[in-house]
C-alpha cells in the first residue's frame, strides 16, 4: 500500500474553550488545515515546531518516542487540540517534531473520529458501517464482588453504582518513619 493522505482541520482546544465560555470570538479560534500523512503505526498526532507556533499551543509534557529506525528521542507534548474530517472530531495532544517536519495522524485520533484507510482507494475514509456518526468501542469490565475496592465502595456508596474512583497519595508525601508498604486507595465512591 503507497502512502494515503487526507485534508484536516486542526484547531487550538483552548480557543474553543475560550469561545464555550464566552471569552473569544468565534472567529479568533486559530487553525490550520493541512494534507497530512495518514500512518496507521503512529498512536498520536505528530505536528511540526512551524504548527506550533501557528497555532500558538502550550507544551504539556514531553515523551519519549521510537522512531521506524528504532531510536528512541524525546518531544514535547502540546494540547489540547481539535482535529477535525469530513463531520468527525478528535480532541487530542499532539507530539512536536523539529523544525518543517512531515506531519503524522495517528491511530487515536483515527479511531475517536471512526475513520479508517480504504486500501482500494488509497484514501482516508468515514467507517462505512456507520456513515452518519462515530462509533467508539469500549469494553464492558466488572469489578469482581469480592474485590477489596469494590467491597469498600458498598460499605461508603449510598446508591451502590458499579463503579468507583480511587484516590492514592502519590509516594513522595510520605513522612520519614512511615512504613514503605504501598498506599491503599481511598474510595470517593459515585459522584452526585
Amino acid at each position: 500500500m503507497g502512502r494515503v493522505y487526507a485534508d484536516i482541520e486542526i484547531i487550538n482546544g483552548g480557543d474553543l474553550e475560550l469561545v464555550r465560555r464566552g471569552n473569544m470570538d468565534r472567529d479568533e479560534v486559530r487553525r490550520i488545515w493541512v494534507n497530512i500523512l495518514v500512518d496507521s503505526g503512529s498512536f498520536m498526532l505528530s505536528i511540526n515546531e512551524h504548527m506550533k507556533e501557528l497555532l500558538q499551543l502550550s507544551v504539556i509534557s514531553k515523551r519519549r518516542s521510537q522512531l521506524a529506525d528504532g531510536s528512541v528521542v524525546e518531544y514535547e507534548v502540546v494540547g489540547p487540540l481539535e482535529v477535525r474530517f469530513k463531520g468527525r472530531e478528535s480532541i487530542c495532544s499532539a507530539l512536536v517534531l523539529p523544525g518543517d517536519s512531515e506531519p503524522l495522524l495517528g491511530m487515536i485520533p483515527l479511531e475517536e473520529m471512526d475513520v479508517m484507510i480504504d486500501p482500494l482507494r488509497q484514501e482516508l475514509v468515514v467507517n462505512p458501517a456507520h456513515p452518519e456518526y462515530a462509533l467508539m468501542k469500549l469494553k464492558k469490565t466488572l469489578q469482581k464482588p469480592d474485590h477489596p475496592v469494590s467491597t469498600q465502595a458498598k460499605a461508603r456508596s449510598s446508591k451502590n453504582l458499579p463503579w468507583t474512583v480511587n484516590r492514592v497519595s502519590p509516594p513522595f508525601l510520605k513522612t520519614k518513619g512511615r512504613s514503605s508498604q504501598p498506599p491503599v486507595p481511598e474510595t470517593i465512591g459515585p459522584l452526585s
